[in-house]
């Protein structure tokens, strides 16, 4: 076998070929043209509520908020890039051309191509409405939101360097070191938590210090054309080093964009969560703990495995600030917005719960029915579900922003609420496709999609007097709070009862 490279512009064209070949004359462009008339129409019809996200009328945004928020959207451009990619393959040319005797550099460009111009519209829009959003709308916006864009192409630069490198190599080099998967991934993620801290900071009263404005055309255009170099020479070596991207980071970024494709084609969400738990324990390392001896086991195992994940849970209790950012909203709205987050606490440790509504193997070697088994389960998601609800109450109450009572009692009151609403969403299983659609004037809606995503949320409807009682904006009784620890605790019950029985071990809901 000869170690030449075989020409990959022929290759290209017979694959797309072979795939056409099954398809009329003009789909592509069909399928173009309706894309972009779809967009265009969009724009049209949303042009007051795209106006208000990009261009409000009453700019709200201190100078440091604008700052944050600038911050928040880097940090999330390069979580999302790297999660992508950035340099990937479809599937299909993953599984047959990648270890193909072609150049590697030529396969990977059109993704990087693809993925700098999605950075640099994402970095361009975020400079756009985060100007729209600061004031500062009349000072050289053109400038900014072009140095929104070649930010964007840095941070995509970044994102490339993380994927190629290699994130067990050890390196004596300090740049080397920073230069790292795992030490420029944190740093995003403290990013984040900054960006979001100081956004929550002024929420609860801080008052930021005054900027100077923003920059002159002397020190911007200078600027400006440092970053276009800066991007030029970064891509120029990208391009270069393309080939010696790893196959493995290739695979996975390519299994990570196929997936959420299908499961946007498929309408099927459930494949994104087994990649999400396929990831999760690939990186564990395996140790035996033995569970509490007091718990029941089942519980026990839950808490073991809700222990282990102490990033998620850091980022859960940073959470509990974030509805601050909503105090000047609607307080339907916020309340809305805790039911679910009370909920996304929960389901930190319902994945032990999908896991034997899908085979429940381990409830038949405990010789446990699925009422013991839901029971079993249901306690670590009620404690995280009270303890998320009753810290962001607290802070909610300490900031301010809500009459006085006994707010913090609610938190406790909703906790069933929020873990029935939980485990619910965990045993609902894979789309139903064989449900009757639904004829509409808009074209026909496929019904299993539809009540498979408000299974699991329809259960936050037991936590309709608290919702009633912080739209009121009226000092909160202690009758308030029995009442809706009532609605909570028997609706909870009489969830679980009716989902399971005595006489059998399967999970799976009745339907």
């Amino acid at each position: 076998m000869t170690g030449s490279a075989v020409p990959l512009g022929p290759l290209r064209r017979w694959i797309r070929g072979t795939q056409a070949s099954h398809r009329e004359r003009g789909a592509t462009l069909s399928n173009v043209y309706i894309a972009v008339l779809c967009v265009a129409i969009g724009a049209g019809v949303f042009k007051v509520q795209l106006t208000k996200i990009f261009w409000p009328a009453d700019p709200s945004l201190s100078g440091v908020a604008g700052l944050s928020a600038s911050v928040i959207c880097a940090a999330l451009l390069y979580h999302a890039l790297r999660r992508l990619g950035p340099a990937t393959l479809s599937r299909p040319a993953s599984y047959f051309l990648l270890t193909a005797p072609v150049s590697r550099r030529r396969l990977l460009l059109p993704s990087v191509r693809l993925g700098a111009a999605g950075a640099a519209l994402t970095g361009a829009a975020a400079a756009f409405a985060v100007l729209g959003h600061a004031g500062a709308r009349d000072a050289l916006p053109t400038l900014l939101v072009a140095a929104g864009a070649l930010l964007g192409l840095l941070i995509f630069l970044l994102a490339a360097v993380a994927q190629r490198r290699s994130a067990t190599a050890a390196s004596p080099a300090p740049l080397d070191r920073l230069a790292s998967p795992a030490v420029l991934d944190r740093l995003a993620s403290l990013a984040l938590a900054a960006g979001l801290a100081e956004l929550v900071a002024e929420a609860a009263g801080w008052t930021p210090p005054t900027l100077g404005g923003p920059p002159a055309a002397t020190s911007l255009v200078p600027l400006t054309g440092a970053l276009t170099a800066l991007v030029i020479a970064g891509f120029t070596l990208l391009v270069r080093g393309l080939a010696r991207t790893r196959n493995d980071r290739i695979l996975e970024s390519a299994k990570t964009a196929g997936t959420l494709f299908d499961a946007a084609f498929g309408m099927e969400p459930s494949w994104v969560t087994d990649m999400l738990e396929r990831r999760y324990w690939a990186n564990r390392r395996l140790r035996s703990t033995r569970p509490p001896a007091r718990l029941p086991v089942l519980t026990g195992q839950d808490l073991l495995l809700a222990g282990r994940r102490g990033p998620r849970l850091l980022w859960l209790l940073g959470a509990t600030t974030l509805p601050l950012l909503l105090t000047s909203a609607p307080h339907w709205l916020l309340a809305i917005v805790l039911l679910v987050g009370m909920m996304v606490a929960a389901r930190t440790s319902t994945a032990t719960i999908r896991t034997d509504a899908g085979n429940p193997v381990l409830a038949r070697m405990l010789g446990l029915t699925s009422r013991q088994v839901i029971y079993q389960r249901f306690w670590v998601p009620l404690a995280l579900s009270g303890i998320w609800g009753t810290l962001t109450l607290t802070l909610l109450q300490m900031t301010g922003n809500l009459p006085p009572g006994p707010w913090w009692a609610f938190g406790i009151a909703l906790a069933p609420a929020g873990a029935a609403a939980a485990v619910r969403h965990a045993r609902v299983g894979f789309v139903r496709n064989d449900l009757l659609p639904l004829d509409t004037p808009m074209g026909t809606v496929s019904t299993g999609p539809l009540v498979n995503s408000v299974a699991g949320p329809d259960l936050l409807i037991l936590g309709l007097p608290a919702l009633l009682a912080l739209a009121g904006d009226d000092p909160l009784p202690w009758s308030s709070v029995l009442l809706q620890a009532g609605v909570a605790l028997l609706g909870a019950r009489a969830y679980l009862n009716a989902t399971t029985a005595e006489d059998r071990t399967e999970l799976t809901a009745r339907r």
